[in-house]
């Protein structure tokens, strides 16, 4: 399962519809471009606090999934805690591997 999920995100980055760090997801919650929020479980209280509020304010999904680690290694990225998946079908297909 966890395998998928990290597949899915690496595709979704690939293929542009991925984009990562509180900032860049800030600004694409607030276009409505994002379509599922995944947060890494060992997410900072701060940048948790920050990015919810955008979350609510957008009423976009989200979910917490994975370590910083783990989610930065397949996007090719090194410290980031909060992913935006732009695609309807990825965002999809990664909810249905989380919650099976």
């Amino acid at each position: 399962m966890k395998n998928k999920v990290l597949s899915y995100m690496g595709f979704a980055k690939k293929s542009g519809n991925l984009v990562s760090g509180v900032n860049t997801c800030t600004v694409y919650l607030d276009r409505k471009r994002i379509k599922l929020m995944i947060l890494a479980e060992d997410i900072s209280p701060g940048s948790e606090k920050k990015i919810m509020k955008q979350i609510r304010k957008a009423g976009a999904n989200f979910v917490k999934y994975g370590t910083i680690d783990e989610l930065s290694r397949v996007t090719g990225t090194t410290g980031r805690s909060v992913f935006g998946i732009m695609d309807e079908n990825f965002a999809e297909a990664i909810l249905k591997e989380i919650k099976s």
